[in-house]
């Protein structure tokens, strides 16, 4: 199981880019290796919100942290 630090360190990074685009993301729950994560800001119903999660959040968790097997919009 992932540390919820090693989560935050890594959401951290990615950070920059979304709130660049007047957004962000809340790390709400890690369990059972898939992290849950509130969008906020203009991230919060934007239409590429799922492409943003898959393939920014999620891919950059995964490379990081190998057990996480996806990441979920809350």
């Amino acid at each position: 199981m992932a540390d919820i630090e090693k989560i935050k360190e890594e959401l951290d990074k990615v950070r920059p880019s979304l709130q660049a685009d007047g957004g962000d993301v809340e790390l709400v729950e890690y369990k059972d290796n898939i992290v849950y994560v509130k969008l906020k800001g203009t991230c919060n119903g934007c239409p590429f919100s799922k492409l943003t999660i898959k393939m920014g959040i999620e891919q950059a968790l995964k490379q990081a942290i190998p057990e996480i097997v996806a990441v979920e919009e809350i």
